[in-house]
C-alpha cells in the first residue's frame, strides 16, 4: 500500500493544492491527515471541503480543528492564534463545523506497520521538541512506524534495541527512509501549510509498505498568494509574514 501522508494544513489552500499536484505523480493509493486542517490560514472552508472529498483512509483532529470547531475553548491559544481561531470559528460554513467537531482524536491504527497521531500517542496535543519527547512518544506507540504533526517540523526519529537517532540527519529533499523490520520510527511528514523548520516549502511524506520505506518531501508553493489571501480576509499580518521564513 502506497499512503500519502499530510498534515497541518492550517486553511492554506495554495500549499494544499501544490501539494496534490505534486502527489498525484506518486501514484498513491490512499491517504492519511494527522490533523490541523484550519486555523491560521484563510480558507477553512475550502480545505474542509477538498478534505472530505478525498476521502482519507484514516483523519484525526488536531488542536486547531478543536478549538475551530467550538470543541474547545482558545484559551490555551497566544493572542495571535486566538484571533485566528476565532475568525475561522466565525467565517466556517454551519456544515463544515459540525463535520470538523465530530473528527476522531488520535492515535490510531492504520495497519500493522503504521500509527497515527497529532502530537504523540500518550497525548494528542502534547508535543515532541526534544530526544525525551520523542523517546516517551515512541515507547507509547503501538506500531513500529508512528506518524505525527503538530510541531510543523519535518523529523524523523528511529529507535533499535541499541540506538536512538535521528533518520533524516540528511537535508536532502525528497529523502528516503528505510523502515526496517527491528526498528521503531517516530515520522513527522512536516507541514502543509505552516512548516516551522526554517524551509518555506510545504512538507508532506509517502509511506510504501510494500518496499517498507518512507519518503519526506518538500515542494514549493505561491507564497505571495497565500499571504495576500490572509490580509484580504483581515486576519493578522505575522501570519502572512511567517509563511515567507517558514517560521
Amino acid at each position: 500500500m502506497r499512503y500519502l501522508v499530510i498534515s497541518d494544513i492550517h486553511a492554506n489552500l495554495e500549499a494544499y493544492e501544490a501539494v496534490m499536484a505534486q502527489a498525484a505523480s506518486l501514484n498513491y493509493e490512499k491517504v492519511l491527515v494527522l490533523g490541523d486542517l484550519v486555523g491560521y490560514g484563510a480558507d477553512p472552508n475550502a480545505i474542509c471541503e477538498r478534505i472530505r472529498d478525498l476521502k482519507p483512509e484514516a483523519l484525526i483532529r488536531g488542536n486547531h480543528d478543536k478549538v475551530g470547531s467550538g470543541v474547545e475553548s482558545p484559551e490555551g491559544f497566544n493572542a495571535v492564534a486566538r484571533n485566528a481561531i476565532r475568525w475561522t470559528f466565525e467565517n466556517l460554513t454551519d456544515e463544515n463545523r459540525d463535520w470538523l467537531s465530530k473528527l476522531p482524536a488520535g492515535p490510531h491504527t492504520v495497519d500493522d506497520l503504521i500509527e497515527i497521531c497529532h502530537g504523540t500517542p500518550f497525548d494528542e496535543d502534547a508535543y515532541v521538541f526534544d530526544d525525551l519527547d520523542a523517546l516517551r512518544a515512541m515507547h507509547a506507540a503501538r506500531r513500529r512506524l508512528c506518524l505525527f504533526g503538530h510541531t510543523h517540523v519535518q523529523v524523523g526519529h528511529f529507535l533499535t534495541k541499541d540506538e536512538f537517532g535521528l533518520c533524516t540527519a540528511d537535508d536532502q529533499r525528497p529523502l528516503t527512509i528505510p523502515l526496517d523490520v527491528d526498528t521503531h520510527y517516530l515520522v513527522n511528514p512536516g507541514s502543509v501549510g505552516q512548516p516551522r523548520d526554517g524551509d518555506p516549502r510545504a512538507g508532506f511524506g509517502l509511506v510504501d509498505t510494500a518496499k517498507r520505506e518512507m519518503t519526506i518531501y518538500r515542494i514549493e508553493y505561491p507564497i505571495a498568494k497565500a499571504q495576500q489571501r490572509i490580509l484580504e480576509e483581515g486576519l493578522p499580518d505575522v501570519l502572512a509574514q511567517r509563511l515567507a521564513l517558514g517560521r
